[in-house]
């Protein structure tokens, strides 16, 4: 489980970067792009640390 946790941090991390990255050069679309990517790892992590609270 501490992989799988691992694994989708470094998806945010590199989703951040990707945003940072956008919003320097200013290209929207891919700023928004990078943006729901974040909030999908964030969506897909729900489910894994309520199952890991139970």
């Amino acid at each position: 489980m501490k992989w799988i946790l691992a694994g989708w941090l470094l998806f945010i991390v590199s989703a951040l970067f990707f945003i940072a990255s956008a919003w320097r050069t200013g290209d929207m679309l891919a700023l928004s792009g990078g943006i729901f990517f974040l909030i999908a790892c964030f969506s897909f992590l729900v489910p894994i640390v309520q199952r890991e609270k139970r």
